[in-house]
């Protein structure tokens, strides 16, 4: 577990801060970044921020103006094991709100266990073109209650600027997008990371999930990725972990509504 953390906060961490990802633009702040083009901002940073007391909250402050003054909803993204502990504790004083606790699992592709494919009813393939990602959006609003327009907004100026580094997996029931997820490749790195994963609520407990994680372990596979890295939510880890993913972390979220 230790050897994967390292590798992922040397690799994953370090791209985070680095490089942008298609659609979206990162805005430097000492041990911090400001990623502004998705449906809400976010900020990243490193494992230890390296501040402390006043400073720390000096640089939260930052963070708060800037995305105030643009009007616009924003989370910081923590792991469990970052420094200074006391960063949650500070962000509450600031105003933040927790979100749900995910586990962040990893997994050396060569040690992912083969997945049974669904049923002959369910077609599994990957996303081709405007129209499937529109479907997507559709399946999105469905199941997380989440706008459909700005969905398809951000899927459709990540498609316009990606250079091949993302994979988007659907699978299909009578024709109908049931469920799907997608496959990033983070540049520079040995890294990809398992997003994005919905299933409509009548589709679920039939292997879906299972299908589209064995679906793009096949596609890391074929790009040379070593290891896969997903934030999990307290259903998918133990499909995860039966697969051979190994819990190295947690992450929250912590949002600020520009109010």
């Amino acid at each position: 577990m230790d050897d994967l953390l390292a590798a992922y906060d040397t690799e994953v961490r370090t791209a985070e801060l680095t490089t942008a990802e298609p659609g979206t633009t990162l805005l430097r702040d000492g041990p911090v970044a400001r990623i502004v083009g998705a449906r809400r901002g976010q900020v990243v940073g490193l494992p230890d921020l390296g501040v402390t007391g006043p400073e720390l909250d000096a640089l939260i402050e930052r963070q708060v103006r800037f995305f105030a003054a643009r009007d616009e909803k924003f989370e910081w993204k923590t792991r469990a094991h970052d420094r200074p502990a006391s960063l949650p504790d500070r962000l509450l004083a600031a105003g933040f709100s927790p979100e749900e606790t995910e586990t962040v699992l990893i997994a050396p592709v060569s040690a992912i266990a083969a997945s049974a494919p669904p049923s002959d009813s369910v077609v599994v393939r990957e996303a081709t073109g405007e129209a499937d990602l529109r479907r997507i959006a559709a399946l999105s609003a469905t199941v997380f209650g989440s706008s459909e327009a700005a969905v398809a907004r951000e899927l459709l100026a990540r498609a316009a600027e990606d250079q091949g580094s993302t994979v988007h997996v659907i699978t299909e029931a009578a024709g109908r997008v049931v469920s799907a997820a997608r496959l990033e490749l983070v540049a520079g790195t040995s890294f990809a990371g398992l997003w994005g994963g919905a299933t409509l609520p009548e589709f679920r407990g039939r292997g879906l999930y299972r299908a589209l994680v064995a679906h793009r372990v096949g596609v890391a596979r074929t790009r040379g990725v070593r290891y896969l890295q997903v934030d999990a939510l307290p259903p998918s880890r133990p499909i995860l972990e039966r697969l051979g993913f190994t819990a190295v972390t947690t992450t929250t979220p912590y949002v600020r509504d520009p109010e």
